[in-house]
């Protein structure tokens, strides 16, 4: 009797382990949204570290491995900007399709635009690891990556060889980036504004705005001497701002003169990529700069190098650009300054913490055309890519 209540039990678990396990398949594939945000992706992410993590994802979208997208993008998120149609204004940032593996991977989740990159010229390593935190209880990721690439011939093999490159855009590395990927991009994006590199940010005054190629006293990773005492700065020398004259205006004269050299149908624009960290004065400078040379837009903004008190992870005083939920309001403030001081002449992506359809709208009403997600993509799946649209959707009715 006992034997057979034993065999009974054994089956009853066969039969309920396969249950489950039916059902948590079919709550992958149609891509049930509470299911990934509340369970699959937590789960994945204690067994998974961050950077692996990312790798499998690009990996997976690379292969065409969504779940299903049902979703329909409505006439009423269709956005005409920049000279280009986008069917609906939601993309997916720089940093994570780094080396353009998973364009229409990212397309099929139903993201309306791809941004590739960032691309430099040559392939490079970046930073060593581990380089990416996720901080869970602030629903934020710090990461230090340092543009590590593929490098341009790489990326641009890969995106030449897409059948349909339609929405798909570059992040390139200045002239040279113009010059390969501007046939292959919708837009392309000059980031002067990553916090892992040392000394990037300081291109964003408006004294190296001017002076670009002209005169560079960037000493990144070199000794110092100040007053006979030597201070040697490892990985990050960030410039001192008297002693920096990296010239940002003549790359943007550049760049321009590329793009308009381009030999293509359609010129892609030109975007400007600035951090959220900013002061007043940097802001008016570069509305200034921007307005004044014709660049085509602004991506607003770059991860942050500053940590609110409200953070709660341990991994909050780690090195690197913080992005997700804190960097939220930080981001949507800087939008509404720079369409201000542009006068509304100049597009503006929205960047930074959107992981609602309230949060795009959000954005938008402060002055972006266009809007990225990134953190919040890695929190909650793919799924969060349609309920942003719907979200958005229903807010606009």
């Amino acid at each position: 009797m006992a034997g057979h209540m034993k065999k009974r039990l054994k089956d009853a678990v066969k039969v309920l382990g396969s249950g489950a396990l039916l059902f948590t398949s079919y709550l992958t594939v149609t891509g049930d949204e509470r299911f990934y945000a509340n369970q699959l992706i937590p789960l994945l992410q204690k067994l998974v570290e961050a950077e692996t993590a990312h790798m499998m994802a690009v990996r997976l979208l690379s292969l065409g491995v969504t779940p299903l997208n049902r979703y329909q993008d409505p006439a009423s998120l269709e956005v005409n900007v920049m000279g280009r149609k986008f069917r609906n204004p939601v993309g997916i940032a720089a940093g994570f399709d780094k080396h353009g593996e998973a364009v229409d991977g990212l397309f099929k989740v139903g993201f309306g635009f791809v941004e590739v990159g960032t691309i430099t010229p040559q392939p490079q390593e970046g930073n060593p690891a581990p380089r990416v935190f996720r901080l869970p209880a602030d629903q934020a990721v710090i990461n230090r990556y340092g543009f590590n690439s593929c490098g341009l011939l790489d990326a641009h093999q890969r995106l030449k060889s897409r059948e349909a490159r339609q929405e798909a855009l570059g992040k390139a590395d200045y002239v040279e980036g113009v010059r390969l990927m501007g046939p292959l991009a919708d837009y392309l994006v000059i980031n002067v504004s990553s916090p892992n590199t040392p000394g990037l940010r300081h291109l964003q005054g408006k004294t190296h705005l001017h002076q670009l190629l002209q005169k560079v006293y960037v000493l990144v990773n070199q000794v110092y001497v100040l007053v006979n005492q030597v201070y040697v700065l490892v990985n990050q020398v960030y410039v001192l701002v008297n002693q920096v004259y990296v010239l940002v205006n003549q790359v943007y004269v550049l760049v321009l003169k590329e793009r308009d050299s381009l030999q293509c149908e359609r010129k892609p624009p030109v975007l400007v990529k600035i951090a959220p960290d900013l002061s007043a004065q940097d802001k008016r400078d570069i509305a200034e700069v921007v307005t004044e040379l014709g660049v085509d837009g602004l991506m607003v903004s770059n991860t942050t190098v500053s940590r609110p008190p409200t953070l709660q992870d341990p991994h909050w005083s780690e090195t690197g650009g913080l992005s997700g939920r804190p960097l939220r309001e930080l981001s949507t403030d800087t939008v509404r300054e720079m369409y201000q001081l542009t006068g509304g002449k100049v597009a503006i992506v929205g960047v930074g913490g959107v992981a609602s359809g309230q949060d795009a709208l959000d954005k938008i009403r402060a002055g972006a055309s266009l809007v990225q997600v990134y953190t919040a993509f890695t929190y909650q799946g793919p799924p969060l890519v349609t309920r942003i649209k719907r979200e958005l959707q229903q807010l606009l009715q």
